[in-house]
């Protein structure tokens, strides 16, 4: 074959081509503001979780967990984890994994944005919840 064939060809038959039988599809291009606002949505949830977790725990982090029947930073009763869990995932915790859950605040915190943000139950937390105002901020968020 010569090399103008090959031109020829080339122009003819691959996706493209001057005269090939369906045009190439374009590519969809990336829509940076789309993932800007996600990113935007997650850095304010991840920073009213974290609010969250200061204020229940008076800004002592750690140290000021662990009192009465309460565990971890969003102060916890394991059976409302048990709950919680059970409602979001389907399954059902002992209640020493409800604890080790709610002591460990990726996890926690996890359960936290479920139940703030997919459940609408910011009232769970009421103290912080008002004085946070958790109520507003959720909806600046959904709104974004």
């Amino acid at each position: 074959m010569t090399a103008r064939y090959l031109l020829l060809l080339c122009l003819c038959v691959l996706p493209g081509g001057a005269f090939a039988a369906e045009p190439a599809p374009a590519a969809a291009a990336p829509n940076p503001s789309a993932e800007a606002r996600s990113i935007t949505i997650e850095v304010r949830r991840d920073a009213l979780i974290r609010r969250l977790a200061d204020c229940e725990t008076g800004g002592r982090g750690e140290a000021g967990v662990g009192r009465g029947p309460y565990v971890g930073v969003f102060q916890f009763e394991p059976r409302t984890v048990v709950n919680f869990v059970r409602e979001r995932d389907g399954r059902t915790l002992s209640a020493q994994e409800a604890i080790a859950l709610a002591r460990d605040y990726r996890r926690a915190s996890a359960l936290v944005r479920y139940v703030i943000f997919d459940r609408g139950g910011h009232t769970h937390w009421p103290a912080c919840s008002r004085k946070l105002g958790i109520a507003r901020q959720v909806a600046a968020i959904k709104a974004l």
